[in-house]
């Protein structure tokens, strides 16, 4: 087997070079890094995690700050999981991973838990971003700190993330438009139901209405859209008496559109105060939704592998701290439309 010291000697460099070059660290002239990049390869040579998590001589730690779930909202339970079960691939390279959960809908919940989370002294962060503004206060303690950070399932620009993993929410959006299309055919009354207050400090459901207009805007198609910003999900009677009345009075909704994981609760409430047959486009594949969907409630649910996001984010970070391996800058997950067909195989 190729040693660091076997390529140092056939560059005829230091094994300190060769370190370098490896974990791409200043220091190394551009001829010099080309040549012993090219016996790297020559001997498809990779460096040992566990020799490199061993050789820094202490633990590293790594901290999750996303979204707590719970009976109502099973959708962050996919990526906790994921980040739990890559949890036990790395703890043999010294690797131990630590979850913190907020109240997605409360930012003082987001800014405190952040507070607590630092007292565990991380190595790096995986954060769910879903507030913008106080991304910006969280971001800057990490910069501060130098400690590197991955943003999963919300894309933000203007940071120093050194990767973001999760699904292209405008393109999510200008699909759940197409979707609405092929529902509707020629008629396009619909309903587009804002779950969150100040929705701009939301970028991922922000993206999403922006990119399901899009679709609309740019095949001109006559839209007809009215939006509806219901906040309270858990008085079900309430929620009924708001819907019916917006049924009422816009008599000609045939669509409804739900650019979050909450579309059950619409659905099930709609399916009560009505009889008209409404499309009902949503995300996410949380047990609610799918029942709703197996039930014909639910049109289209589009989904976005988030188990496979929290697992991947754990991993990319374990190489970025043991083997300095800077990741992709985006890491975008396939847009899965899931129907009542094919939801059992996804």
């Amino acid at each position: 087997m190729v040693t660091i010291s076997d390529i140092a000697k056939e560059a005829n460099v230091s094994v300190g070079t060769v370190d370098r070059v490896l974990h791409n660290r200043e220091g190394v002239s551009k001829k010099t890094a080309k040549k012993v990049k090219a016996i790297i390869k020559k001997h498809n040579f990779k460096t040992n995690k566990i020799a490199s998590s061993l050789a820094l001589n202490k633990k590293l730690k790594i901290t999750t700050l996303i979204p707590q779930s719970n009976a109502d909202n099973t959708f962050w339970k996919a990526p906790l999981m994921g980040t739990q079960s890559a949890q036990e691939e790395v703890e043999k390279f010294g690797i131990t991973v630590n979850n913190f959960s907020f109240d997605q809908f409360d930012a003082s919940s987001y800014l405190n838990t952040f507070e607590t989370l630092m007292q565990s002294n991380p190595d790096g962060v995986v954060i769910a971003p879903i507030f913008i503004k106080e991304t910006h206060q969280i971001t800057k303690t990490l910069d501060d700190n130098n400690i590197p950070y991955v943003f999963i399932n919300v894309e933000l620009e203007g940071f120093n993330n050194i990767s973001f993993i999760g699904q292209d929410a405008f393109k999510a959006g200008l699909l759940a438009g197409k979707l609405m299309h092929l529902c509707l055919k020629d008629d396009y009354s619909i309903l587009i139901i804002h779950t969150r207050l100040n929705v701009d400090n939301h970028q991922a459901i922000s993206e999403r209405i922006h990119g399901f207009n899009d679709y609309f805007l740019n095949n001109r198609l006559p839209i007809k859209s009215s939006i509806a910003n219901i906040i309270d999900l858990n008085n079900t009677e309430q929620l009924k008496k708001d819907l019916k009345l917006i049924l009422e009075e816009n008599p000609s909704i045939n669509g409804v559109y739900v650019p979050s994981s909450r579309i059950s609760v619409f659905a099930n409430c709609l399916n009560n105060i009505t009889s008209k047959e409404l499309a009902l486009i949503g995300f996410d594949n949380t047990e609610q939704n799918i029942k709703c969907l197996n039930e014909d409630k639910v049109s289209f649910l589009i989904s976005q592998q988030p188990f496979i996001q929290g697992h991947k984010s754990i991993t990319l970070m374990t190489n970025y701290l043991i083997e300095k391996k800077t990741p992709e800058q985006k890491i975008y997950s396939p847009i899965e439309i899931l129907t009542k067909e094919n939801v059992n195989f996804s």
